[in-house]
């Protein structure tokens, strides 16, 4: 018989509590195929949580998330509490839960869909079969240097932010994209700005060092501007990209743009010990409660669950294949609606039954609509 694994979900914010409803309806039906049993305990977070506790994230919350087997976190943050002190602000939450469980590794495909090709800015034939890893580093860099500040000058105010990494940092993380391009196509994109940074000249010493232990892997290096700029000119010439926690956040958002919206991207970010998998978008709180929020970035975030933590790589296939054949169907949310004929616009809960369907063996074909 096999051991109840336990799921902790963080709704969050917004359009969090929508998405994460439909991964958590698709990972049952999973989980069920494959007779796994799974308990799932709910807490609150981010703006959330702040209304309720008067705090972010909660030690009760923070406690479950340690003894779990993996989170699932949705979306923090809001203009309801933009006003907040930096330590109440729904984002750190985040921060801390990326700091406490050490989840030191983030993970975020970049694919494109042959069905959502028209959805994308960029030309059909540049972005067709593009399929990246960008493995960011999570727990360091310049959102957790210290010190940071604003202080008071003659002249006004001044902020200050420090970006610093450990050589111990850097390999970790190295050490995570190098496994990940070993069961991919064997060749890494190292990012950074050498050029101008301390930081960088660092980050690229210890990557190339840690390549020795790799030597079947292709390693490469590349200036964080040049990568921004050969994301939209060539995004096919890369496989794993591996960056630093504040290049990573922004090149994943603008290569987010390649699939045709930030709202199919998902990601895992893993640690030693803990794992939380979340969608890449904020939490649209412009669109919170339309029942327009595109679902798939959180349920493609379960199937990496499935592959990481839940030991279900075949589920995770099922449910990657499950989200394919439902674009081929046409369903589309507002964000990735062409106004095709050929395509039906669709709601958060309508995508979710439609993956859902997909996984059903008593599926027929065509009764989707």
């Amino acid at each position: 018989m096999s051991k109840t694994k336990e799921l902790i979900v963080l709704p969050g914010d917004g359009i969090g509590p929508e998405v994460t409803k439909e991964a958590i309806k698709i990972l049952q039906t999973v989980c069920k195929r494959h007779n796994k049993k799974l308990r799932i305990r709910s807490f609150p977070v981010g703006g959330a949580s702040i209304d309720r506790y008067g705090r972010p994230l909660t030690e009760e919350a923070l406690k479950a998330c340690k003894e779990s087997s993996a989170v699932l976190l949705g979306a923090v943050g809001g203009p309801k509490w933009d006003d907040q002190p930096k330590d109440k602000r729904p984002e750190a939450a985040l921060l801390q839960l990326r700091k406490e469980l050490d989840l030191f590794a983030n993970l975020r495909p970049i694919t494109t869909y042959k069905s959502l090709l028209q959805s994308s800015p960029l030309k059909r034939e540049i972005v067709s079969g593009v399929d990246i890893m960008i493995v960011r580093e999570l727990t360091g860099g310049i959102y957790f240097g210290r010190p940071r500040f604003i202080e008071q000058t003659e002249n006004g105010e001044r902020g200050v932010d420090t970006l610093s990494y450990t050589t111990e940092e850097i390999e970790r993380v190295a050490h995570a994209a190098f496994k990940t391009a070993a069961n991919r196509n064997r060749k890494i994109i190292s990012v950074d700005k050498s050029n101008v940074l301390d930081s960088s000249r660092l980050w690229r010493k210890t990557v190339q060092e840690s390549a020795k232990q790799w030597p079947e892997i292709e390693l490469q290096h590349m200036l964080v501007d040049n990568c921004a700029m050969q994301l939209v000119r060539n995004p096919k010439q890369f496989d794993v990209i591996l960056t630093g926690n504040m290049f990573g956040d922004i090149l994943s958002d603008e290569a987010s743009m390649i699939t045709g919206s930030i709202g199919m991207l998902p990601s895992a970010s893993l640690g030693e010990e803990f794992a939380m998998y979340e969608p890449v978008h904020g939490s649209a709180p412009d669109i919170a409660g339309q029942r327009a929020a595109n679902p798939i970035a959180a349920i493609a975030s379960v199937a990496l669950m499935c592959r990481y933590s839940l030991d279900m790589p075949e589920a995770a296939l099922e449910i990657e294949e499950a989200i394919k054949g439902t674009l081929e169907d046409g369903f589309r949310t507002a964000d990735i609606y062409g106004h095709s004929t050929k395509e039906y616009r669709a709601t958060t809960s309508e995508i979710g039954s439609a993956i859902d369907k997909h996984l059903s063996p008593n599926l027929k074909p065509g009764n989707l609509l």
